[in-house]
């Protein structure tokens, strides 16, 4: 499928943000957080503590954080980018709440976010960036004034609400968790049979950090199947995970689920339907998808993922590349 590009205002934003951080980093740093785009590093992604390769915050000064978290930004809306910075924020409840617990875990630690970026910002060539970090993976692949990809697009909570201390109560990731239930629970008992692809919820996502999704055919139930306001909740469910990123790109890939036909997007749950007990869905259509699992930590550890089947990566944009230049 033919992919149909729109100059982008971001594009513009992205490139002068990347570029005012690589030009802040010293020729070490700079060995350590740009790649060649076509490096294999660039596919690679996951969403636990780990080591990773790239420049973590607690190895940048203030000046070049303030330019890594601009980066950050520059693809988000000011939503999206406060749950980010949420996300990172939570390292500092759960690590006191697992040694509480007298777990033996990972270091949790909000300076282990990673940013790191492939090719050349300042040039004609294609390029994109990373931030990553335990329960964020974020990708972008840009040339000229185009964003070319804005996924995968990872965002999870631990714990996905906060049950004690100064923070009790914060939920970062509520609306996709919510908007969830509103839609179960307004299926009749056909639909929900329809619906129910699990009996119980995956340990996790199904995808993973696959570098190209692999699902079998779609499964659940279809918006074709739904009444108005069900398909109204869906659609604002599929905005909840394309409206992480920045207005324009989120706009034009609203248009291509409308054009593939919105439809055709399988709603599929696994699980109780009650709030509390472990729970996934998925939604599934022609290229788009969104997977969700609360299942860990009894409930209240989130995984959500955003995929673009065709274009993780830019890939559909590189293939036709490669295509038209008899590279391939």
């Amino acid at each position: 499928m033919a992919t149909t590009l729109s100059t982008h205002a971001t594009a513009t934003a992205m490139t002068k943000a990347a570029s005012g951080f690589v030009g802040s980093l010293s020729t070490d740093q700079r060995a350590r957080t740009v790649y060649q785009f076509e490096d294999g590093e660039r596919v690679f992604w996951y969403y636990p503590p780990m080591n990773r390769h790239g420049i973590p915050l607690r190895d940048l000064d203030a000046a070049q954080r303030e330019k890594a978290f601009a980066l950050l930004e520059s693809g988000l809306t000011p939503r999206s980018y406060q749950q980010a910075r949420d996300i990172i924020e939570l390292e500092t409840v759960l690590g006191p709440l697992e040694k509480e617990q007298g777990v033996v875990s990972f270091v949790r630690d909000p300076e282990l976010y990673y940013f790191t970026v492939f090719g050349d910002p300042d040039g004609d060539g294609i390029w994109g960036w990373r931030a990553e970090g335990h329960h964020i993976s974020i990708h972008f692949s840009v040339q000229g004034d185009r964003v070319l990809s804005m996924t995968p697009f990872f965002f999870g909570t631990n714990p996905a609400e906060v049950r004690s201390g100064p923070k009790k109560g914060m939920r970062v990731l509520t609306r996709r968790e919510d908007l969830a239930f509103e839609l179960m629970n307004s299926l009749d008992e056909g639909q929900t049979s329809r619906a129910v692809i699990y009996r119980e919820a995956p340990k996790d996502i199904l995808t993973y950090n696959a570098s190209a999704v692999s699902l079998p055919a779609e499964e659940g139930l279809p918006a074709s199947a739904m009444n108005a306001t069900q398909q109204g909740i869906l659609r604002s469910l599929v905005q909840v995970y394309v409206d992480q990123v920045a207005p324009d790109l989120a706009q034009e890939r609203l248009a291509k689920v409308d054009k593939e036909g919105f439809d055709k997007l399988y709603w599929a749950w696994g699980g109780p339907t009650q709030m509390g007990e472990p729970h996934y869905y998925r939604i599934h259509g022609v290229d788009y998808l969104a997977e969700f699992d609360n299942r860990q930590n009894g409930a209240n550890h989130i995984h959500s993922v955003w995929r673009d089947a065709s274009n993780d990566f830019a890939n559909d944009v590189l293939r036709e590349h490669l295509i038209l230049y008899h590279v391939i």
